[in-house]
């Protein structure tokens, strides 16, 4: 596997791992399929129908989202919606998105800093540490605060 197919496939990871948090906050007002494609590739997110459907679909049938058929127009199209409980379970998404991005910041940034000028590292506590742990004051496993 080349360096390029590497890559290819951590980005699908983590593609991945976003895009039931990226739908449900998109359908908080009815969407068909096809506008949700458009929106998510017109802000450097494509994907695929064929993967697109599947996930809205098992979103409904878990109560996440749900779906209406509008006939009004040239041709009928399926309208889908986040649910109440979906939008319960966005806002504990994004909670734990936002916690996850601060750490995962933090220690690129970290260790950026320690293969800087001759080695030197720098033991600078980032600014939202403290909230990627077990909570404010808590102790962590490692015995700090």
């Amino acid at each position: 596997m080349g360096g390029g197919d590497t890559v290819s496939s951590m980005v699908l990871e983590l593609r991945r791992g976003t895009l039931v948090m990226l739908v449900l906050s998109q359908l908080r007002e009815p969407a068909y399929g096809y506008a949700l494609v458009k929106t998510l590739a017109d802000h450097g997110i494509p994907i695929e129908a064929n993967t697109l459907y599947p996930l809205m679909r098992r979103l409904e049938s878990q109560g996440l989202l749900t779906s209406e058929w509008d006939n009004g127009g040239s041709k009928p199209r399926k309208y889908y919606r986040t649910t109440d409980e979906g939008l319960r379970v966005l806002r504990e998404v994004e909670d734990q998105w936002h916690v996850l991005c601060g750490g995962v910041n933090a220690l690129l940034r970290a260790g950026e800093e320690a293969d800087g000028p001759a080695g030197v590292e720098s033991h600078e506590q980032a600014p939202n540490a403290k909230k990627a742990g077990n909570g404010e004051g808590k102790e962590r496993n490692d015995g700090t605060r």
